[in-house]
């Protein structure tokens, strides 16, 4: 057998409510990611994008279906749920449209701190937090504060943040959606470099089309169901829109 998938999502539903009030946020929803892949995910708002994301993060279960992250199937239960938060901090790092830095701690304690609650010791979790600042471009500023970091180089610490546990996957959440054009295209490309240089899966939630081809593969969500697409597709319908 090979390798294990980094992600494999299947059948995921996702209803709020009962009876009359029932809402079907997410419709058998499967997705099968390796590691190394870079997957955008694309669809209007309230399509069930981000109910997708809390589902595979581990934050919000599905009402049905299973989710494995690294070939581990995850029970989310009672019993299990200090292991599952361990679990997910472990093997899932999440990057959201604002960087949440926490505004005390300097860029290089911002991402230490993750290794720490892990248990690794602070010398091993500060060398590898200035390790991972060093390669995605803002080493010089690792004791910066967030505040007296610009937009892009927030979000970099913030990539460096959810790679410090060498995650199986991270799940980014509109990470380009505060940035101009420039900007949001070299976020885009430090996904596809670290995906590939880590050999960590990478799905981006996003409405920006035009780094589409920096990923390997695309999906989109509308009305809650989940269909992969093609590039030539994405742009076939914007060039008709």
């Amino acid at each position: 057998m090979g390798e294990p998938l980094a992600l494999e999502a299947s059948g995921l539903t996702k209803v709020y409510g009962h009876g009359h009030t029932e809402v079907v946020a997410m419709r058998d929803a499967t997705m099968r990611v390796r590691r190394g892949e870079v997957v955008a995910l694309l669809g209007p708002s309230g399509a069930g994008k981000s109910t997708f994301l809390l589902c595979v993060g581990l934050i919000n279960p599905p009402t049905r279906g299973s989710v494995a992250i690294g070939g581990r199937l995850i029970q989310d239960g009672p019993d299990s749920l200090g292991d599952l938060r361990r679990f997910r901090r472990e093997h899932i790092g999440f990057v959201f449209q604002k960087s949440n830095l926490i505004p005390f701690l300097s860029a290089v304690e911002n991402v230490q701190v993750v290794g720490e609650l892990v248990g690794k010791a602070p010398s091993v979790a500060r060398r590898r937090a200035m390790e991972l600042l060093g390669e995605l471009g803002v080493g010089a500023r690792s004791l910066n504060m967030p505040t007296q970091l610009s937009g892009g180089e927030q979000q970099r610490v913030t990539v460096a943040r959810a790679l410090a546990n060498q995650p199986s996957l991270i799940l980014a959440d509109e990470p380009t959606a505060a940035l101009d054009s420039v900007r949001g295209r070299q976020v885009m490309q430090l996904f596809r470099d670290v995906s590939h240089t880590h050999g960590t899966a990478v799905i981006v939630v996003t409405h920006d089309h035009r780094a589409l081809d920096v990923f390997d593969t695309i999906y989109e969500m509308e009305d809650g169901v989940l269909t992969q697409t093609t590039h030539a597709s994405v742009l076939g319908q914007r060039s008709a829109g």
